[in-house]
């Protein structure tokens, strides 16, 4: 499946969650529903992955943990925010440049509708 056609259903996927539970939840219960969601329609996904920082002569293992990993490629940074802020921009490019991934989505589940709440990122 290529990048488009997997954002794009991961994206309809995220609006499905959304408008079943609304706004105002733990960004976990987002996770584990959108996780269990992607699993359904037969995609893999890797939870709270760990992504190692390698710095001078050290290695933290698990320095930073993407939320959901969708079939080794596409990165999705899960917030329950009233906005997001440069900070959450740059944290989403982190890990796409520190695990290599081509793109990745930024999703605000506490949006009125998810539309609003969605941000692409490409490596």
């Amino acid at each position: 499946m290529d990048l488009n056609t997997l954002s794009g259903k991961v994206i309809g996927l995220a609006i499905e969650v959304h408008k079943s539970l609304g706004p105002g939840l733990l960004e976990s219960a987002y996770c584990e529903c959108l996780a269990y969601e992607l699993k359904n329609n037969g995609l893999y996904v890797e939870r709270q992955k760990g992504l190692p920082i390698v710095y001078k002569d050290i290695k933290l293992d698990h320095g930073y943990r993407i939320d959901l990993l969708v079939e080794d490629k596409l990165v999705l940074e899960l917030k329950t925010v009233e906005c997001f802020t440069d900070v959450h921009f740059a944290q989403i490019l982190t890990y796409l440049k520190l695990g290599n991934y081509p793109l990745g989505l930024l999703i605000n589940f506490h949006t009125k509708t998810l539309k609003e709440g969605i941000k692409r990122f490409i490596n």
